[in-house]
């Protein structure tokens, strides 16, 4: 029986980010809440809403479209700077993030192909 092929570094650093984005979504709700920015039903429902659709596209990352929507995700993260001016800072930090880990866990994922790849694959 061959071993399990290595997961995705790529697919595991942008899930990790969305997750935590979702833990973020809420709390901005719950100080959106705080601040009486908006009826609480629309504090709730923006905020919640956002949380589910990051923690649902991070289990998505098995294609392409995957990472196509955690970017486009990016865009209400900052937006909710709108509410609360604090998240322009965090979300900002969290779009960072999301380039980086896009960017570097690709790069370790085509190094451990290098790496893995037999030597007589190499030599032409």
């Amino acid at each position: 029986m061959s071993p399990a092929p290595p997961r995705s570094t790529k697919r595991q650093f942008a899930a990790t980010i969305l997750v935590l984005e979702a833990f973020v979504a809420l709390f901005a709700a719950l100080v959106a809440f705080g601040l009486r920015a908006a009826p609480s039903p629309v504090v709730w429902g923006v905020g919640g809403s956002l949380a589910v659709a990051l923690v649902l596209v991070a289990g998505m990352l098995r294609g392409p479209g995957g990472y196509v929507a955690g970017s486009a995700l990016q865009v209400p993260v900052l937006a909710a700077g709108a509410v609360v001016p604090l998240m322009l800072v965090v979300g900002g930090v969290f779009a960072v993030l999301w380039v980086v880990a896009l960017r570097l866990g690709g790069r370790i994922d085509n190094e451990r192909l290098e790496r893995e790849r037999p030597a007589d694959a190499t030599v032409v």
